[in-house]
């Protein structure tokens, strides 16, 4: 079972809102999940990203994998850096 970190699009049309979820790479885009850990708003103007940064990064040293949406996101938040710090220091 491969797990992921992607977006699940909870918006109306032409209002896209996302969550950021942990779910297995199997299941349908806005299917089942295994935990919400966030939430992104690109509408908003600045685009509004909220995560829950200790459960991100368990789930990145558990063997998550974040999408390249994701990844992106993380990295301007600044959380990729502290998933490489800790990984270091194991």
């Amino acid at each position: 079972m491969a797990v992921k970190i992607r977006l699940k699009r909870i918006g109306s049309k032409k209002a896209p809102v996302y969550r950021v979820v942990v779910a297995d790479s199997r299941a349908p885009r806005d299917g089942r999940f295994i935990e919400e850990i966030g939430t992104y708003n690109p509408i908003a103007q600045p685009a509004q990203f909220t995560v829950k940064e200790d459960k991100a990064l368990d789930w990145m040293l558990k063997g998550a994998k974040p999408s390249d949406t994701v990844r992106n996101l993380f990295s301007k938040q600044g959380l990729m850096e502290k998933l490489h710090n800790a990984k270091n220091q194991k």
